[in-house]
């Protein structure tokens, strides 16, 4: 779901104002979203078209940024954004937000290594814009504050059984089940997620 935000003469500023801030956070979510389920047009969703993402080891457009960030991603067991502060400051039609996010990445185990989560303290830096009453991100830049790499146990405590063989990296996700549950269930419908 997008936030619009159309500035209508019947909202005050300061009302105004938070729910343009709301809109802009929520794009940094939907990133992440996009990103740890491998939804490129969840992706798309989130910039201009003419919008350019600094990834340090790349720069480039929103495609270009899919293309190279594809196969990256698709050598991890998975991955987990998960996000912390964001500041943002709002002038009008433009602005910009600093989201602190923990970027956890699962490695395959090899032969000569168990698996790993690489992790990374990131942030966000991002300038965005209003246009036609949607906020999206304009120019993006990722700066990594620190990284680690921390063994993965066997799951001593809770069990293999702890880990859900329904997780996945797409659009088959028991997130976007839940999703359609809810539309049906707006129109008066019954369906439950746990059946």
């Amino acid at each position: 779901m997008t936030i619009t935000s159309p500035s209508p003469s019947n909202i005050s500023p300061e009302v105004q104002r938070f729910i343009d801030i709301a809109a802009i956070k929520e794009l940094h979510i939907r990133y992440c979203r996009g990103v740890d389920r491998m939804d490129w047009d969840l992706i798309r969703s989130i910039y201009h078209p003419d919008a350019v993402d600094d990834h340090r080891k790349f720069r480039g457009s929103v495609e270009e940024f899919i293309e190279w960030a594809a196969p990256i991603l698709s050598a991890f067991v998975c991955t987990t954004h998960f996000c912390g502060n964001q500041y943002v400051e709002v002038e009008g039609d433009s602005g910009w937000m600093e989201s602190n996010t923990l970027a956890f990445h699962r490695r395959f185990p090899t032969e000569d290594s168990p698996a790993v989560d690489y992790v990374m303290n990131l942030r966000y830096v991002d300038v965005v814009e209003r246009r036609d009453g949607e906020w999206r991100i304009l120019d993006r830049t990722l700066i990594c504050e620190s990284e680690s790499t921390l063994p993965v146990g066997e799951h001593a405590r809770l069990g293999p059984a702890w880990l859900d063989s329904a997780a996945t990296r797409d659009r088959t996700d028991r997130s976007y089940t839940a999703a359609l549950v809810a539309q049906e269930r707006a129109q008066g419908g019954s369906q439950r997620l746990s059946s």
